[in-house]
């Protein structure tokens, strides 16, 4: 099995992301934990490199045999459905997977990849270089073909230097091999493009001929990245994919009229101003669209731990919205009572006495409805 890197909350929604050629998982070290946030994130190694087993493709290999192992992995964990991101040959793993494995990808982000790898006969004299001589030349090279001048990741150098030369030479047959342009317009997964605009390998024309032709596709280009973009603009990144796998302001902005109700979440918008609009999408991106979602809570678990916080800051206007927020959760008045007699405890009875004023005016107004 291929050797991997969980992270995140086991019940978050899960993303899978895959390496490119010559590195390990550790190319998503700087974007990962920030994803897991929101996401089970689940990093995997290519044959013979990082942790992963040499002997787990051999010559001939193609991307096919590299995401027959991905689905392998991902069912040894009890994933059926996830969204995925993929960088080069990580990259062409993922339009594979969306291609012939449509129900198993609800998302897709390509990072400096392509369909095509500029024909075969490139990656087959690479694959016999390897063969005959290893990789330590390869290796020293490795900088100038993933990063701009100047930059380099010493970690992710090591590993293209030990990477096993078998395993390595067999990735290139898959490259060799690959070529899915005529199958692209097949994918459905909402699907986003990532090139680096200084990127020599794959560049921005492959990532613009994927986008044209994928339905919906969209494309973000990143100044100041070459190859490897997770690595060199890990910032850059990370906001094209946040925006991209369902942690972003729409998802949250379902979820916040879900629990808030239209009435009040349609008067915070028009009361929004270009000045307070980015903490109205932070709020809506962060708050309602990463934690929210996260089942590991209900949403009833949420509204209480919610209410008490509340209490015990003293925010009682907040409160009032959060009662009606509870109510529509499923909670009972009795509930909200006991909750409140918990901070009485925990909190001080004057900030209780106060929530108790407040949580009885709403109950009244809806009480008051009803009738």
């Amino acid at each position: 099995m291929l050797d991997h890197l969980t992270e995140g909350p086991a019940t978050a929604p899960p993303l899978l992301l895959g390496p490119s050629l010559g590195t390990s998982y550790a190319l998503w070290d700087e974007v990962a934990p920030e994803l897991s946030i929101g996401h089970r994130v689940i990093r995997w190694d290519l044959p013979g490199h990082g942790g992963s087993a040499a002997d787990l493709i051999g010559p001939g290999a193609t991307v096919g045999d590299l995401a027959a192992l991905v689905l392998a992995l991902a069912d040894s964990l009890g994933v059926e459905r996830f969204a995925y991101a993929g960088v080069s040959l990580g990259g062409a793993v993922g339009l594979h997977l969306a291609v012939h494995h449509p129900e198993r990808v609800s998302s897709l982000a390509v990072v400096c990849s392509s369909a095509h790898f500029d024909g075969a006969k490139p990656w087959e004299e690479r694959a016999a270089k390897v063969r005959a001589e290893g990789l330590e030349e390869l290796a020293r090279g490795a900088d100038a073909r993933w990063f701009t001048p100047g930059f380099t990741v010493p970690r992710l150098v090591r590993d293209h230097r030990e990477a096993d030369p078998g395993a390595y030479a067999a990735c290139c047959d898959a490259l060799a091999a690959f070529d899915l342009r005529d199958r692209l317009g097949e994918i459905t997964a909402p699907t986003l493009l990532i090139a680096g605009r200084e990127d020599p390998a794959t560049p921005p024309a492959h990532l613009r001929e994927i986008a044209d032709a994928v339905p919906g596709a969209a494309l973000a280009e990143i100044p100041g990245a070459s190859h490897l973009a997770p690595a060199e603009r890990p910032e850059a990144v990370l906001t094209a994919l946040r925006g991209h796998f369902g942690g972003g302001a729409g998802r949250g902005m379902a979820v916040r009229r879900e629990v808030l109700g239209d009435a009040h979440v349609d008067r915070a918008q028009e009361r929004q101003t270009p000045f307070t609009a980015r903490f109205q999408d932070f709020i809506s991106r962060y708050a309602w669209g990463e934690i929210w979602t996260d089942e590991t809570l209900s949403r009833r678990e949420r509204s209480m731990v919610t209410m008490t916080a509340l209490v015990a800051h003293g925010h009682y206007e907040e409160l009032a919205m959060h009662v009606r927020a509870a109510r529509r959760n499923g909670l009972t008045p009795d509930e909200i009572g006991a909750v409140l007699l918990q901070t009485a405890v925990y909190c001080g009875v004057p900030a209780a006495n106060s929530a108790f004023a407040a949580a009885q005016r709403v109950l009244a107004e809806e009480d008051g409805a009803a009738g």
